[in-house]
């Protein structure tokens, strides 16, 4: 991981250094459970839009203390304008039947994850698509 000393120097991030920035932390807090480190990224005033996490930063570190040791996050795209980041990713290992496919947004500011918006779906079987498709890369889950 990068440290982000200079994104906060700075003052503004670019784009691609926003994208560079969100997945580190989603790196850092998901894969590897780091909560020290993740306090790094995450703003100490972080307002949590999410229907199912508890406010601000220490609701979002007590979901992921609450969840398995296999949790684990994937992205297949990230795309980045001004100071908002959307990851489009999978979260599997949750303990649930399905993994989770997840739209998150999240805004920067001063060099950190500020706020946060997601959208949730159980990941489709290949029975259960009417499309025929995946929905998370070229491949169904695997047993689907």
């Amino acid at each position: 991981m990068e440290p982000i000393g200079y994104l906060l120097e700075a003052g503004m991030t670019t784009p691609e250094q926003n994208k560079k920035l969100v997945l580190n932390a989603f790196e850092t807090l998901f894969n590897h459970r780091d909560y020290d480190a993740a306090e790094d990224f995450w703003s100490e005033r972080y307002i949590q839009h999410s229907a199912h996490i508890a406010p601000g930063r220490a609701g979002l570190f007590d979901l992921i203390r609450s969840l398995p040791d296999t949790l684990r996050y994937e992205h297949q795209l990230v795309l980045a304008e001004g100071d908002h980041v959307m990851l489009y990713g999978r979260f599997t290992g949750t303990g649930s039947p399905a993994a989770s496919v997840a739209a998150d947004v999240v805004r920067i500011e001063n060099g950190r994850l500020a706020e946060h918006w997601d959208v949730l779906q159980d990941e489709a079987t290949r029975t259960e698509s009417v499309s025929g498709l995946p929905m998370f890369g070229d491949r169904f889950p695997p047993g689907s």
